[in-house]
């Protein structure tokens, strides 16, 4: 085995976005296009710490979704890292960890960092897509200072150092070695399982199914599967077929792994039936969210917080109650009027898990969620779509009520927040720049002026100021707020790879029970007409409909 340095030159693109790089999965097959970013980002860790020796010995975790490349990229990977001096490599067998599971090897560990391997929710295959992200050591998303660090270095590299060791049986449980390097390769539930352990009441769950208790979970042919078959069918005991579209497949068997009801429509589909299951939920391509369902009933990401949040202390875990919760501004209004009610903090972040860390880890918040269906708490600095199954589940044990009753019980106790987004996908980058830069001017133009019996009060592009490190980022949405309470906000996604998706989120609240049975859609219709009009949407972005509507 020897360290061979090979030339290179920088590819133009490499930014990484709210969740790592991401791109096509045929971009990420170029030669040296992956060895390029990983080189980077090892320069920069080096760099940052110990006057360029920081890495030396040190541990990282690495595993992936599974997606197609995921083990040609793992084994790359070990042989960069093992050129650069890494002394050990964490491995998940198979190269597989889902997103929450590296998070929580990082943590139960304290390993230094992690390399994950995914596009997320995005789909798989070689006519998919294919992503990386590093995870620092407190198991979250690397910070921004060092995410543009690394896209500045890739537009320098010049060489990427690599050994020509042969690849390492990944399958294989044990000891391996890369050069100087020890890749453990791991098994990839046993951390997660045992932390789930910790949080939740086994025995309770378990209990559940024996008494007949049913439930569907679809983990999209993606890495959630094996979490899922571990967890539910094997420690609790739930029936053989609880969990469908099990095994990780390269191109999640044709499946788009983004649980919502139109591309987790076969779920929605079997709720629906006569003979529907108690309880229904879908993970996506690396298991960090999730969609929760009831008996022909849907659980909105932003009402699934809110309930999550008023009902903790079903879950032993949080029996003492919540230090304070957090949601990214897209996210309902819902769970303030909680927080409010339990007198604690709510915080209001930019989308991003990574806002949530500092929050997390100076003990400010417990849980924390975002309306693309994420949840989670401080066990670990993901989110984690199990994790949010389990959550639901001990509810339903504890409170003996359906998910729909969970759902309508707490809307007259704290009212509901009738809530939609509509995307629109696939739009020319310089468009859809051009489009927020009007929806600020109009938002701005309008403020202050009467549409029907509401007036629009506030009209801004969203800005955080971190209230642990003083951090400020700016221009992270803009937001239309009417008098009433209810909201159109506008946002450019960062998890697409191909053009730009816009998303609009519209909000509208609703204290009186006997309004709140009507089809969200229906009920929204003002406020999405009023999006169009003002917005100039179909013009702007050359769609007659959104891509998506959930």
């Amino acid at each position: 085995m020897t360290i061979q340095s090979i030339a290179t030159q920088p590819f133009d693109g490499q930014r990484p976005g709210t969740s790592g790089l991401r791109k096509k999965t045929s971009v990420f097959l170029q030669p040296m296009y992956l060895e390029n970013f990983v080189q980077a980002l090892l320069d920069v860790l080096n760099d940052s710490l110990a006057g360029g020796q920081a890495l030396l010995g040190k541990t990282l975790v690495l595993g992936g979704d599974g997606r197609y490349h995921n083990s040609v990229a793992v084994q790359t990977i070990l042989k960069i890292a093992a050129a650069n001096g890494l002394g050990r490599i964490l491995l998940g067998q198979d190269g597989l960890l889902s997103t929450p599971a590296a998070s929580a090897v990082i943590r139960s560990r304290n390993v230094f960092g992690g390399i994950v391997l995914s596009a997320s929710h995005n789909p798989g295959g070689v006519e998919g897509d294919f992503g990386i992200k590093y995870n620092a050591g407190n198991g979250g998303p690397a910070p921004e200072s060092l995410t543009e660090a690394v896209y500045v270095r890739t537009q320098a590299i010049t060489q990427v150092r690599i050994s020509d060791a042969p690849d390492v049986p990944i399958d294989q449980l044990g000891i391996h070695w890369v050069e100087r390097m020890r890749v453990e390769v791991i098994d990839s539930v046993a951390d997660y399982a045992a932390l789930m352990r910790s949080l939740f009441d086994f025995g309770m769950l378990r209990g559940m199914f024996a008494h007949g208790f049913s439930m569907r979970l679809d983990a999209m042919n993606a890495v959630g599967g094996i979490y899922a078959k571990a967890i539910l069918e094997g420690e609790l005991e739930a029936p053989h077929g609880t969990v469908v579209n099990a095994v990780p497949l390269e191109d999640f068997g044709g499946l788009h792994p983004d649980p919502n009801p139109v591309y987790a429509a076969d779920l929605v589909a079997h709720m629906a039936g006569p003979n529907a299951p108690d309880f229904g939920a879908a993970l996506d391509g690396d298991a960090d969210r999730n969609m929760i369902l009831g008996r022909n009933f849907l659980v909105t990401p932003s009402d699934s917080l809110a309930v999550l949040t008023a009902q903790a202390r079903c879950i032993p875990a949080y029996h003492d109650g919540l230090r304070g919760v957090a949601r990214s501004m897209p996210t309902s209004t819902a769970v303030d009027r909680v927080a409010k009610a339990l007198g604690i903090d709510c915080y209001e972040t930019p989308t991003g898990w990574k806002f949530f860390g500092n929050l997390l880890d100076a003990d400010k918040v417990t849980i924390c969620g975002e309306e693309s269906y994420g949840a989670g708490s401080s066990h670990v600095r993901e989110k984690d779509g199990l994790w949010a199954v389990l959550c639901w589940l001990s509810l339903q044990g504890v409170t003996g009520s359906s998910v729909e009753t969970l759902v309508r019980e707490h809307w007259k106790t704290y009212g509901r927040n009738y809530y939609s987004r509509h995307d629109y996908e696939g739009i020319p980058t310089d468009a859809a720049r051009a489009l927020m830069v009007a929806l600020e001017e109009q938002g701005a133009a309008q403020q202050g002026k009467q549409f029907g019996p509401r007036v629009l009060t506030q009209a801004d592009n969203f800005a955080y100021t971190d209230p642990v490190d003083g951090s400020r980022a700016a221009g992270q949405g803009i937001r239309w707020i009417f008098d009433d309470g209810s909201r159109i906000v506008f946002r450019l996604s960062g998890t697409g790879t191909q053009g730009a998706t816009l998303r609009v989120y519209f909000e509208h609240y609703e204290a009186d029970p006997l309004r709140q049975n009507e089809p969200t859609q229906q009920a929204l219709a003002d406020w999405i007409d009023l999006a169009q009009s003002l917005g100039q949407l179909r013009e702007r972005t050359g769609m007659d409909a959104p891509t998506v509507v959930t």
